[in-house]
């Protein structure tokens, strides 16, 4: 069982930090993707042919991940065995002012505006593991039942890693929508997505961009990487989303570590109306700086992005790193005092929270 046991682990954290690689900063063309294809990827500053790469040239090796599953023996602080989640308000069907946005759990979070129900990495699974039986396991369940959910209509799936790529999640997602939803992911995602009833699946890369109902889908270039095994690391693209709807763009980073590509999407779509950032998994930081954010690390993001609301995601679920289950929070907190911003602006919500906002670009 315990080599079972660290064999899961190994294979999630290959997915999260092996390989290597470098790449020149190119920006990728605008073009926009409105079916489904099976198609050549071109060679790219960020795709040799064989493998996608981080243009940063930021990745860690096998011998870091030897390093750093050794120090996890002792360095991990003790997270309580399961934690109550408070009772949620229900969900309602569609909202046309505003955005609602209710945090689900880890990098799952429904967003309701314009009359979208737009859904972020679902997982409802009780571990993120290539095994049922090993491997990370919540702590807490999800905050909203995913039978309650409402109709779909746009899933966004940031990358292939177990704890943001949840087939089993996805499959019952599907078997419970009256439609197919619009899925969308990076190159190389849509056949493991068709597998899970999603035909329609789209796959874009850094810089393309899709149309759903009044809203408008990019993929956009994050620091992370991709891989479900040992031997398909970097073979399909991860990345952030931008949703420009009627009532402002709302920033999905998905995980990444910190990087220039946060100024310069905020330059070329921002303001945005809301931000969904990642504020947990990253000690030891020289393990885990390249792909994850810390909470500084978070509200600097939230900056660079000029965002007038973000809202942290990726925390207090699933142990994947070695920070005590509350630090995101604590730590969040005096980033956000250091800035001399309001802690309002970034909001943390326990699983099932609710926050609404009037978020009309050009409002205050």
């Amino acid at each position: 069982m315990r080599y079972l046991r660290t064999l899961s682990v190994v294979l999630l954290l290959a997915g999260c930090a092996s390989g290597s690689g470098q790449a020149e900063n190119e920006q990728s063309s605008n073009t926009p993707i409105t079916q489904p294809t099976d198609r050549e990827w071109p060679v790219s500053a960020h795709y040799d042919g064989k493998r996608f790469y981080n243009t940063s040239g930021a990745d860690k090796g096998a011998g870091d991940i030897s390093k750093f599953l050794w120090q996890n023996l002792w360095n991990k602080e003790k997270w309580p065995k399961a934690i109550e989640n408070p009772p949620a308000d229900p969900i309602v069907e569609r909202v046309t002012e505003g955005v609602r946005t209710t945090y689900i759990n880890h990098a799952t979070v429904l967003v309701q505006v314009a009359g979208l129900n737009i859904l972020t990495d679902p997982v409802w699974s009780k571990r993120v593991s290539p095994v049922t039986f090993a491997g990370p396991k919540r702590v807490r369940d999800p905050g909203i039942p995913i039978e309650a959910l409402p109709e779909i209509d746009l899933i966004l799936v940031s990358h292939n890693h177990y704890d943001h790529l949840d087939t089993a999640s996805l499959k019952t997602l599907r078997q419970q929508q009256e439609k197919e939803p619009v899925i969308v992911s990076g190159l190389g995602n849509a056949k493991l997505l068709r597998k899970q009833g999603y035909q329609n699946a789209l796959e874009l890369d850094w810089g393309e961009h899709a149309r759903v109902g009044p809203a408008t889908v990019h993929f956009v270039e994050c620091q992370h990487r991709s891989g479900r095994g040992a031997f398909d690391q970097m073979k399909t693209l991860w990345g952030s989303f931008v949703v420009e709807t009627p009532e402002g763009a709302i920033y999905f980073a998905g995980d990444t570590g910190y990087s220039p590509h946060f100024k310069a999407q905020g330059e070329q779509y921002g303001p945005f109306a809301l931000s969904l950032l990642p504020i947990g998994a990253y000690e030891p930081r020289w393990f885990m700086k390249d792909i994850h954010l810390n909470p500084e690390e978070a509200v600097q993001a939230h900056l660079d992005l000029n965002s007038r609301q973000s809202l942290g995601i990726h925390f207090g679920v699933f142990q994947l790193t070695w920070e005590a289950i509350d630090a995101p929070i604590t730590d969040l907190e005096a980033a956000l005092d250091k800035q001399g911003l309001p802690r309002e602006t970034f909001w943390v919500l326990k699983p099932g929270g609710i926050a609404v906002a009037s978020l009309r670009r050009g409002s205050q």
